[in-house]
């Protein structure tokens, strides 16, 4: 889509974030420093082009200020990438420092049973982990052994039961509720009310019609992230600040916000809840939210500039405070029939592989971060975890060191001209991607390589090559003319395929599989296996199945043992239903006698066995009950 142009308005920006506070470290003052701070500032569905960091082509109408002050006193990423164009697997890649491919968590709310999407559906989504597994190390444990206090606010999504909390994961301290960001039916007279008090303090945006500024709601989100701030910071500390903005509900409690954005789009102000259908950036509610978080920033960044580091006499916070911002996919484009951004000139939004759904803005400032440059290479938010490390001289285990997916971003942080290098020296020359999930047109690899990206379709098994850059200068971001056809290119697939199979295999990717419902995948659906017997030893607990013979021969099986449901701490709930979810359990596959065996811990009382033929066919037994 394209973006909507907007009705003329008079307005003026104010960067609050001041440039003075950062100037004139030096090298030799960097290296002086004790234990520097972490932030990493992580928003939710942030497009690549909803601030006003990376704004190409058509402006955007939405006011970023701080974002583009932070970029100042830093450097800014144009050609950043999230590991995911979801939610859970970016979190847990970048928490985890590993690719979603090798923790098993590409999407949203896993641990279910694998379905197709609808009727239509050829492809059958892969199980996957609705959790990083319990032996992970996370940034979050590397840093607290390490001397740090350690603080998470906001979004978590990693994790449904109270064993993966926050707090099991690291964190000394966690606040997971979603402050101004509250859901409302009304949200065109839903404004600030007891809960959500206005400021008394005056905040960008200016304009005519409010030349000092505007008040701010109460977000309590904002205001737990600087009183972690204020109370560790005595100590070195980690901050994981994980705004619930600017994903759905598209809301605003700032009644003044939204009326600015109404005036300067040229619309009326909404007299009723109903959604916004218009093309392009012109959703007035979506562009309050984004200016919502990026005063958020401007907050905490105003809080380190004006407080002294009690461990490095003579320096504030901002000093010797690493940033690390950046968004968790690409912008949601559409919600039902909502229309809430426009990723234009980048191809489609979250939940898809192309440059819509991964590419994110991102900017890092700090002691040892050179300051108002750019940085044109491609960056993964994989490498914040050894970029971390290494900025405040941390160490890990080597075999955990082993695992980490990134590289170490901080020479290039000194020097925006140098590539991004393992620790061998090895120029890193490639980025993956791989999503087996929602419509079966979604379900991608993708792999960037120099200025060449290559996306595989595992609906067909087929190739797309764009080549997004030439010469170093912008050519087909938007990915419209695919190459894989074309002789002259021939080579650069056969190279970035190979290369993508090696990463996928490497990483233990997970693929979909295919329905055997769907008559057009062919007359071999009609030989998949099917369950000819079950039974249950409920001394041994030994279920095992016997199937029909004349069928295709398994490759794959396990069991999926339901998750005790109670009502405690343990309770899954999803819009006030109570979602199950399901624990994978080996079995052992017979093929002579055609049978699945394995055993169901007592701890689990309904059961089913998924089989995958060789032709990559998925068959789900009855449940069955231990």
């Amino acid at each position: 889509m394209k973006k909507i142009l907007l009705a003329s308005f008079s307005f003026s920006i104010l960067m609050s974030v001041s440039a003075g506070a950062l100037a004139g470290t030096t090298m030799a003052e960097r290296s002086e420093l004790v234990k520097p701070n972490v932030i990493v500032f992580y928003v939710d569905d942030l497009g690549w082009q909803d601030s006003q960091l990376n704004d190409v082509d058509e402006p955007t109408p939405w006011e970023t200020p701080n974002m583009l002050a932070l970029a100042k006193q830093g450097m800014n990423f144009t050609q950043a990438y999230s590991s995911a164009p979801t939610c859970a697997p970016s979190r847990g890649g970048l928490l985890s420092g590993q690719h979603p491919a090798k923790t098993n968590l590409t999407h949203v709310l896993g641990a279910g049973i694998p379905t197709p999407l609808n009727s239509r559906s050829q492809l059958i989504e892969p199980y996957y982990n609705d959790h990083l597994s319990d032996d992970v190390l996370t940034l979050a444990d590397a840093l607290k052994a390490n001397g740090y206090k350690t603080g998470h606010v906001g979004k978590w999504h990693l994790g449904h039961y109270a064993n993966n909390a926050p707090t099991t994961a690291g964190f000394d301290f966690s606040f997971g509720k979603r402050g101004a960001h509250t859901g409302s039916k009304q949200r065109h007279r839903d404004f600030d009310n007891a809960q959500f008090p206005l400021s008394e303090e005056k905040y960008p945006p200016y304009s005519e019609k409010n030349p000092d500024g505007i008040s701010y709601p109460l977000d309590l989100v904002t205001e737990n992230a600087l009183n972690f701030v204020q109370e560790n910071k005595d100590d070195p500390f980690f901050l994981y600040l994980a705004h619930w903005m600017v994903h759905t509900p598209i809301i605003t409690k700032n009644k003044a916000l939204l009326e600015h954005y109404t005036d300067k789009l040229g619309i009326p102000f909404p007299t009723s809840p109903d959604p916004v259908t218009t093309l392009g950036q012109t959703n007035p509610y979506y562009g309050a939210m984004v200016t919502t978080v990026d005063w958020s920033l401007g907050r905490l960044v105003s809080l380190l500039e004006q407080t002294d580091d009690p461990r490095n006499p003579g320096k504030k916070l901002i000093e010797t405070t690493y940033i690390f911002f950046s968004s968790d996919n690409g912008g949601a484009e559409k919600s039902g029939k909502e229309m809430i951004t426009d990723n234009f000139p980048l191809d489609m939004g979250k939940k898809h592989t192309e440059e819509g759904g991964i590419r994110v803005p991102m900017v890092v400032t700090g002691p040892a971060v050179n300051k108002n440059v750019t940085h044109h290479g491609i960056v993964n938010q994989l490498d914040y975890y050894p970029t971390i490390l290494a900025l405040t001289d941390s160490t890990i285990a080597k075999n955990a060191k082993e695992k980490l997916s990134g590289v170490n971003l901080s020479p290039v942080l000194q020097d925006e001209n140098k590539p991004a290098t393992y620790d061998n020296g090895e120029v890193r020359e490639n980025l993956f991607w791989h999503f087996p999930h929602n419509s079966d047109a979604s379900m991608q690899s993708a792999i960037r390589e120099g200025d060449f990206k290559l996306t595989l379709h595992h609906i067909d098994n087929t190739y797309s090559l764009y080549r997004l850059y030439k010469d170093g200068k912008r050519f087909d971001i938007e990915e419209k003319n695919n190459l894989a056809q074309a002789p002259e290119y021939a080579d650069v697939v056969e190279k970035l395929s190979k290369n993508l199979d090696q990463l996928l295999s490497e990483n233990n990717a997970i693929f979909p599989k295919l329905n055997p419902d769907n008559a057009a995948n062919g007359p071999t659906r009609l030989l998949a296996p099917e369950v000819a017997s079950s039974t249950f030893n409920k001394k041994s607990r030994v279920a095992k199945i016997s199937l029909v013979q004349g069928k295709t021969k398994l490759k794959e099986a396990y069991i999926l043992a339901e998750i005790a449901k109670t009502r405690g701490s343990d309770k899954i709930e999803k819009r006030g239903k109570l979602v199950i979810t399901y624990k994978k359990i080996p079995v052992e596959i017979n093929q002579q006698e055609m049978t699945v065996s394995g055993v169901v811990p007592k701890e689990h009382k309904d059961y089913l066995f998924i089989l995958v033929d060789e032709n990559n066919f998925l068959v789900r037994s009855d449940k069955y009950k231990s």
